[in-house]
């Protein structure tokens, strides 16, 4: 039995992926330069569909499952990890400034 996907909502699910919110959040964190943010978000972006194929496949509930009859927005997850990154980034900026 295959679950109805609603493109108007499954779409907010993928920006909201937790797997891609913690690795771009991190990785974010970390970049030292802004350009990195880039790089920190393919890596998130990289990790999050890899994560939640993996858990879609074993047939755990997901918040943004990528399925073979299911839309993916890959796009809405490549621009969520960017921001997420970004904000990460933001925030240790922000950090590093008070201390």
């Amino acid at each position: 039995m295959t679950v109805p996907y609603y493109p108007w909502t499954v779409w907010i699910w993928a920006g909201f992926d937790p797997a891609l919110i913690v690795v771009a959040l991190y990785l974010g964190w970390k970049a030292d330069q802004f350009g990195k943010c880039f790089i920190a978000a393919i890596v998130a972006f990289a990790v999050a569909v890899l994560f939640s194929w993996m858990v879609s496949a074993a047939g755990i509930p997901w918040p943004a499952p990528i399925t073979y009859d299911g839309p993916t927005f890959f796009s809405v997850r490549a621009v969520a990890a960017l921001l997420y990154a970004m904000i990460g980034y933001g925030a240790r900026q922000v950090a590093s400034r008070r201390a």
